[in-house]
């Protein structure tokens, strides 16, 4: 059957039951019949195996060709494909990008069979991913009073360093025996703000050795930057001394920050990036036909360029994540929501690489940062061997760099800035402040939950190129200081829970990111 595509042959030999690679999709896919080489890959494969790899199929087509040599004048079929322009941010408000309409069909190369709107397999050996910054089998935390000290420290020491070169920084004790009236200068984190009597801003920063307070007079222009500060975030200040040396008159506030010069690296071939999240599937309003929607889109030459595909967590709708869920439920157990899961993800190429971190519906620790999911579930999604990792991690695909995080931070970022600043319509605007703040998730103590580990993974050492969330449910993406940001929206339609507390979700988008050149094009298959 020439023309053949990637999900009819992942489909097929799953009624068989095995499971493929990534390579041997793609080699079973390239084959001039693929109906016969998966025939043959089938009757070959050891009595024992459940996976059809690569390895395997190269060792069957080798024996074959030896007995069978085949024509050396054959011609491969070339590729072509037809790519929508990127929407800029400003037109996102319309959200009415086209979903998987498709250009009339042409004839490819000197096979009248296939056609452009069937997707071509990649070579996947011009690909590179690098993932770093996974905590899986690195936690060490007890939750000892110890290992949140350490965190914290660590935490301190990093963001410090990161605003060192831009004020001459003297520690709390330090400024304490200062006289009166001098300038000063201090790095702390943030241990309380609270307003005066008089409408002023105190500011309690606390370093290594100790806590000063910090005064913002409510008739300057830096209060405005107040309401952008959040409990347990580093920050720097710069003021002058009362006279009695017993606080500080703020006049500057600095923030860790991505540099005004950032650069962004891209790829230096055209090749496209899917970022999705929450997908929920297991909840009685995940949204399917959105997602069989978006899976055959994939199959066509519109998605040609479609080599990766990054999922922000939230796999599964999860089991007593919230009050009266499993009256929402169509899929109880937990682990047969992951073999659901699975099974979707069967319907997209298999030629595509996928990356997955979780999120907090999914059946790992809720405190972040979250190791990956277990040698379990991973044996249950392993149809396309994805590269699963932790929460938050950082991808590098083609030299770009993507910092995945499912996004649980967002609410309290939301709930505690001016709507101006921050709100779930807007959700792209939240992410501005992670980056702002150079943390994933800087307050302690709120509806979120931090494990005390060695070493902050939350920190965001080096700028990415690309910042991907979920878990708001909200279709949002935009640049900020060169940095493109994406919120990715969800495949599940508004639940009664999420009516009850007034969410609105934006379902069946899927960002797609030009790697060359970063552009965005949000795909809607709803």
């Amino acid at each position: 059957m020439p023309g053949e595509t990637d999900r009819r042959i992942i489909t097929e030999l799953a009624a068989r039951g095995y499971n493929a690679d990534r390579e041997a999709v793609t080699l079973l896919a390239s084959e001039a019949d693929p109906d016969d080489a998966l025939e043959r890959a089938v009757e070959a494969a050891p009595p024992d195996a459940f996976k059809i790899t690569g390895e395997h199929l190269r060792e069957v087509f080798e024996a074959d060709a030896r007995d069978s040599p085949r024509d050396p004048t054959a011609e491969t079929p070339d590729s072509t494909s037809n790519t929508d322009p990127s929407i800029s941010p400003a037109e996102l408000e319309d959200r009415t990008t086209d979903s998987a309409d498709t250009s009339p069909s042409e004839t490819v190369g000197d096979d009248p069979t296939r056609t452009t709107d069937e997707r071509v397999p990649t070579d996947p050996e011009h690909r590179f991913v690098e993932i770093v910054g996974d905590i899986t089998g690195q936690s060490t935390g007890t939750g000892e009073y110890s290992d949140f000290v350490t965190v914290f420290r660590d935490r301190y020491e990093r963001l410090a360093g990161k605003l060192r070169g831009r004020i001459n920084h003297r520690p709390a004790d330090a400024i304490q025996t200062m006289p009166g009236g001098g300038d000063a200068e201090m790095i702390g984190m943030v241990n309380d703000i609270r307003s005066t009597a008089g409408g002023h801003w105190l500011i309690e920063l606390e370093d290594t050795t100790g806590v000063f307070p910090c005064l913002v007079m409510k008739d300057r222009e830096i209060a405005e930057l107040v309401g952008e500060i959040v409990y347990d975030e580093v920050i720097a200040v710069r003021g002058t001394l009362a006279d009695d040396a017993g606080i500080l008159f703020t006049d500057e506030i600095f923030f860790p920050d991505v540099p005004h010069t950032h650069q962004p690296t891209t790829a230096d071939r055209h090749v496209q990036a899917a970022l999705i999240s929450d997908v929920h599937v297991g909840s009685q309003e995940f949204a399917e036909e959105a997602w069989s929607r978006f899976a055959d889109w994939l199959h066509t030459a519109e998605a040609q360029h479609v080599e990766y595909l990054l999922l922000a967590g939230d796999m599964v709708e999860g089991v007593g994540v919230y009050p009266n869920q499993d009256e929402e439920l169509s899929i109880v157990d937990i682990y047969e929501q992951y073999e659901a899961f699975a099974e979707y993800l069967k319907e997209v190429p298999g030629d595509l690489e996928i990356v997955m971190i979780p999120g907090n519906h999914d059946a790992v620790r809720l405190a972040e940062p979250q190791p990956a999911f277990d040698e379990e579930l991973r044996e249950i999604m392993s149809a396309h061997d994805a590269r699963i990792t932790g929460n938050p991690s950082t991808v590098t695909i083609e030299g770009v760099s993507v910092l995945m995080y499912h996004g649980m931070s967002l609410d309290e970022i939301i709930a505690d800035l001016p709507e101006e600043k921050a709100s779930y319509d807007n959700p792209e605007k939240a992410m501005y402040h992670l980056l702002k703040k150079r943390h994933v998730a800087p307050k302690y103590g709120g509806k979120m939950r931090i494990a005390p580990e060695e070493h902050d993974y939350l920190v965001i050492d080096d700028v990415p190129d690309v910042f991907h969330t979920g878990h708001v449910h909200k279709l949002g993406f935009g640049t900020y200081h060169n940095v493109t940001a994406i919120n990715s929206g969800c495949w599940q339609e508004q639940t009664e829970f999420q009516k009850s507390v007034n969410i609105d979700p934006d379902v069946g988008y899927a960002p797609i990111v030009d790697l060359d050149t970063l552009d965005v094009t949000a795909r809607k298959f709803t």
